[in-house]
């Protein structure tokens, strides 16, 4: 098969072997796969986030001399059945899955594994019990998004709102947007989002965002301010703010969703007083916070990572209801060739959310 293979930190077009799949497993022809913000940061910074997550005994690990075939975010078709399967979904099926694999071996993030390649080739294998069948005429670019969105409902979930919390999302590129689209679907508000990129703005906002800011012309915090309805003077920095006293503002969440080193420490600066951070943006590379700031303000910190089989589930069920618009996600489509060009591209983002890789026929 054809693949793009990240190898000894360089990114190309390689041919490999095709994949033969084991007990419960299937073989799919990949038909749609999105390149993700974690694609890039792994290809440019793979071996610090190796290191941290080793660390950190997080089960995610391939060798990097081997090659790795990215891509985690697909839709395939099944092309046939490994040995022990019981083949409830038949030949020629459209399928997505969650994109890890559980063996003998141990745990496998498709995409990040040596012996499971992702959606960056023609062919993969999966497990058969992780399968979901796509529902009807789902287009499968659209079914190709299950994965980046149900990013966004896990992150809500991890934020535990009650209702009554205004929340910011710092950053709009697919991650953010995800978070954007699943506070709306959940039904909070008003939502503030944040980016330096007009065209990021305008499609959080097509996305639902209630209230969107340029960074550069209007501090962020402000603009959350006054969405909380804030008490006429209100200082979110003052005394009143940290004791707690009199008429507050509704409670703050925010959504990191960035993955750059220096903006968790810059949002902790920015919060008001016993406020939430959820970190989505995935950052692999070493940072640093200041703990006095989150102590003497009362934050509280989560991290938010993936998402839970069920959540995936309801994504496509929501996508294929129509309950989710994902089409403005998408900003441009390139086959296997033009992926190394894409990666640059989505290095200085401005213009784009999704990229998306289509297969065609095999040659």
């Amino acid at each position: 098969m054809r693949a793009i293979v990240l190898r000894n930190e360089r990114l190309g077009l390689e041919s490999l072997p095709d994949p033969t799949p084991e007990a419960g497993e299937v073989l799919v022809k990949t038909l749609a796969c999105g390149i993700c913000g974690s694609d890039l940061h792994m290809a440019d910074h793979c071996h610090d986030a190796l290191a941290g997550l080793r660390k950190g005994r997080v089960p995610v690990a391939f060798e990097p001399d081997q090659g790795v075939v990215f891509g985690h975010e697909f839709c395939a078709e099944i092309l046939d059945h490994g040995p022990g399967c019981d083949k409830r979904y038949k030949a020629g099926t459209r399928v997505c899955s969650v994109p890890y694999a559980v063996n003998a071996q141990g745990f496998h993030h498709i995409g990040y594994a040596n012996a499971y390649p992702g959606g960056f080739g023609e062919l993969m294998r999966l497990q058969e019990h992780s399968l979901l069948e796509v529902p009807g005429d789902l287009p499968s670019e659209l079914a190709a998004l299950t994965e980046p969105l149900a990013i966004g409902r896990h992150a809500v979930a991890r934020a535990r709102l009650a209702g009554g919390e205004v929340p910011i999302v710092i950053g709009c590129g697919p991650v953010g947007l995800s978070v954007v689209m699943a506070l709306k679907a959940a039904g909070f508000g008003p939502v503030v989002a944040t980016d330096f990129s007009p065209h990021r703005r305008q499609l959080a906002e097509c996305l639902g965002a209630d209230i969107v800011v340029d960074p550069a012309e209007r501090a962020p915090f402000d603009c959350w301010l006054e969405a909380a309805e804030a008490p006429q003077g209100f200082d979110m920095y003052g005394p009143m703010a940290m004791l707690s006293i009199g008429a507050q503002p509704r409670p703050c969440v925010a959504f990191e969703c960035v993955g750059v080193p220096g903006l968790i420490a810059r949002t902790m600066l920015d919060l008001p007083p016993r406020s939430r951070l959820v970190v989505v943006g995935v950052c692999m590379q070493t940072d640093q916070i200041e703990p006095i700031v989150g102590i003497g303000k009362e934050l509280d910190l989560s991290f938010s990572f993936g998402y839970r089989p069920e959540e995936f589930a309801a994504t496509l069920t929501d996508l294929a209801d129509g309950r989710l618009d994902a089409a403005p996600l998408i900003t441009d489509r390139v086959t296997l060739d033009g992926v190394p060009a894409a990666f640059e591209t989505l290095r200085h983002p401005g213009d784009h959310a999704k990229i998306l890789i289509q297969h065609g026929d095999r040659t």
